[in-house]
């Protein structure tokens, strides 16, 4: 069965002079202030999409990378990922840099850069992507 997630944001003003909040509907966990400023510069308080977007990334990248280690045979102690989700005004989300560190015993460093790599390539969020430069560097910790 399908699960459908929702999220919703409301937006008053113009782009530049403008603010809003996004909610995070399904879970009901949280709601963030969203503003040009945040988006185009960074301001401490408010995101943005490109940090929510970071978000689901590496969420994502995590559960896959789990999954495909388990699988073969390795399961990991941890897994941390930060997705730097690059966003250029004027022309959108360029990029997204995923940065991971795991503690997986019985891995060496080039398998698991090898299972980081699929899971790179196949989490959904990466699929969802499509078009946009993902790079990786992964570690073991």
């Amino acid at each position: 069965m399908a699960l459908t997630s929702e999220a919703t944001t409301v937006w008053t003003g113009t782009l530049f002079e403008g603010s809003g909040t996004t909610r995070l509907d399904s879970s009901k966990v949280a709601e963030f202030a969203v503003n040009w400023t945040a988006r185009a510069e960074g301001e401490a308080g408010t995101t943005n999409p490109e940090e929510l977007l970071g978000a689901a990334h590496s969420a994502c990248f995590s559960m896959a990378l789990s999954n495909i280690l388990t699988k073969a045979g390795h399961a990991p102690e941890s897994i941390q990922t930060t997705a730097a989700v690059t966003f250029q005004p004027g022309e959108g989300v360029t990029g997204s840099h995923l940065l991971v560190s795991a503690r997986v015993p019985g891995v060496t460093e080039a398998e698991f850069e090898a299972f980081a790599e699929d899971a790179k390539v196949n989490c959904p969020i990466s699929k969802a992507l499509a078009g946009t430069t993902i790079t990786i560097e992964a570690e073991l910790a």
